[in-house]
């Protein structure tokens, strides 16, 4: 796994730190909300460097698989973190529909481009 690849990685978990810190951040108010809401700010422009230098260098990978699989990892991250932490619901059918978009992350490295 090239350097690139742990970046993209990384990116797509600060993304869920900033979808987090979001939701946090509607559910409280005062200092506790404006504290959450810069911790979005960090985690999205963490995020967004991490995103732009694993498209880059020597071992760049191609912008369409790393904006879908640092999309895959946030959202997949996000919704087992509002099972956790929001208590959001856990239905056959999120959990069928979000299989289904990490198989095609998956699909799109294998059969797509040598990245």
């Amino acid at each position: 796994m090239s350097v690139n690849w742990i970046v993209l990685i990384l990116g797509g978990l600060f993304e869920t730190g900033f979808a987090i810190s979001l939701g946090k951040a509607q559910q409280t108010s005062g200092k506790e909300m404006w504290g959450w809401l810069v911790a979005f700010i960090i985690c999205v422009s963490i995020s967004m460097y991490l995103l732009f230098k694993a498209m880059g260098g020597e071992k760049a990978i191609p912008v369409g698989t790393a904006y879908a699989v640092w999309g895959a990892i946030g959202a997949v991250g996000t919704v087992i973190a509002g099972i956790l932490m929001f208590k959001e619901p856990v239905t056959f059918w999120r959990l069928f529909f979000l299989s289904t978009l990490i198989i095609s992350v998956i699909g799109l490295q294998v059969f797509g481009s040598n990245a």
